[in-house]
């Protein structure tokens, strides 16, 4: 973090971040400090957090997750504590503000005291399926889904786990969809005004969506528009027990595409059980590929890929 807040205090009216991979090659881009302070006050706000307030991270500073805390911290002039940055999260006196990814939670669950010590658990990185977010509530914790990407520094809209399945925008944010369905972000209190995304949506209104998944990885089945994501929920809620995995397609050359799973070390009979319980053949996977584990970015997002075999 000392290099990141080096950064932070020099003379330059930027700070370089890097893309987290997750859907292309990472690159570095060039993050206005007006920008980033503007979100940090607004997330400040939202959270109530001030001069006396507490954070801690257990992110690396390589990242817009990790920056944006330590640029909360020092807006709000309040204490910020580094953890370090593994699955493992030990929490052991109170926070008001909590920043985690999916892969992070199951530690927390395991730590009796944490939904006491915090006050507020800001989830982010990567979406977060039906079966955990149920664990968090059940919990006890106050926790919040971000919506938002490097560019954007860090989230637009939050969503409140339990209560529903619906974003809402941070002020002086606005949202509208492009011709292919995709969330379009706009606000005149940052510099790059209007975003165009790759994240398909259904617009409940200019200040809130649900998310449905990337438009990147729509596979067009046959003429089927499959929406992995959204796939990848029905089969949690219908089948529990499943390993870690993810839906993709692959070339066919009868429909174009069709839909394969990648799942950690599957049992023999996985597929004939999917085929069971889900009757849509055009919901099914055409065949399983087993993985030791599933492919992460560098900072712990999946890398939804087709593996070799």
């Amino acid at each position: 973090m000392t290099g990141f807040l080096q950064e932070w205090h020099n003379a330059e009216p930027f700070v370089v971040a890097h893309t987290s991979g997750s859907t292309g090659a990472p690159k570095s881009i060039r993050l206005l400090k007006s920008d980033m302070r503007a979100s940090a006050t607004a997330t400040n706000r939202f959270f109530g957090i001030h001069s006396g307030s507490v954070l801690a991270i257990p992110l690396s500073a390589d990242y817009i997750a990790g920056k944006m805390m330590a640029v909360r911290a020092d807006v709000a002039g309040c204490r910020l504590i580094e953890l370090p940055v593994s699955n493992d999260v030990d929490i052991k006196e109170h926070v008001d503000l909590l920043a985690v990814v999916p892969s992070q939670i199951k530690s927390l669950l395991l730590n009796p005291d944490a939904p006491q010590l915090v006050r507020n658990l800001l989830i982010g990185g990567a979406p977060l399926n039906d079966d955990l977010a149920r664990q968090v509530t059940d919990a006890g914790f106050s926790a919040y889904l971000g919506y938002g990407m490097t560019e954007t520094c860090s989230h637009v809209a939050l969503r409140k786990i339990g209560n529903d399945d619906i974003f809402h925008a941070m002020p002086g944010i606005s949202f509208s969809t492009d011709s292919r369905g995709c969330l379009i972000v706009e606000s005149g209190n940052f510099s790059w005004k209007k975003l165009v995304t790759n994240d398909v949506v259904e617009l409940v209104s200019t200040q809130s969506f649900r998310w449905l998944g990337r438009f990147d990885n729509v596979i067009n089945s046959g003429g089927i528009k499959l929406h992995p994501e959204e796939l990848e929920k029905e089969y949690r809620q219908r089948i529990p027990s499943l390993p870690p995995f993810y839906l993709i397609g692959e070339t066919d050359a009868m429909l174009g595409e069709r839909l394969v799973m990648v799942a950690e070390n599957p049992d023999d009979r996985l597929l004939d059980n999917i085929r069971e319980i889900i009757s849509d053949h055009r919901k099914t996977p055409k065949r399983i590929i087993s993985v030791t584990s599933l492919p992460q970015t560098a900072n712990g997002k999946l890398r939804r890929i087709l593996p070799a075999e």
